[in-house]
């Protein structure tokens, strides 16, 4: 039975990557048991780890959910300077997606349900929370 996971990714610079991930996240790590490693729980039991190191060459994406991929786009650029990257869809597949890369080489991607509908219930199932709560 799986019940939780982690990803991690490596920076160069932990001071850099840190903050880098802390405004991605828009949140400071929810654990930091030593120098050169900090965690965060994205939602329950699941957990971004940045560790200080050597970028895995060729990993990722990471993938993560966002309600509005356009704004986070935006957000991004502004706040860390992200280069311009691109939105993809297909008529075939239920979210919309783009990948970038944080300053280590890192591959991000965001995602973004089409169906409103169905992304609600996503969010409140993953979140274990029931309707009208």
């Amino acid at each position: 039975m799986i019940f939780e996971m982690t990803y991690q990714v490596r920076v160069q610079d932990m001071k850099d990557g840190q903050l880098w991930y802390e405004i991605l996240l828009n949140k400071q790590p929810d654990f930091t048991p030593h120098e050169g490693f900090s965690e965060w729980e994205l939602i329950p039991g699941c957990w971004l780890q940045v560790a200080e190191g050597i970028p895995s060459e060729g990993s990722g994406p990471l993938r993560l959910g966002v309600t509005d991929l356009e704004a986070e786009r935006t957000r991004l650029i502004h706040r860390l300077h992200v280069e311009e990257f691109d939105i993809h869809s297909r008529e075939e597949v239920p979210v919309k997606w783009a990948t970038f890369s944080d300053p280590w080489g890192n591959r991000i991607g965001l995602f973004e349900y089409m169906d409103k509908e169905v992304e609600r219930e996503r969010v409140y199932s993953v979140l274990g929370l029931k309707e009208g709560v």
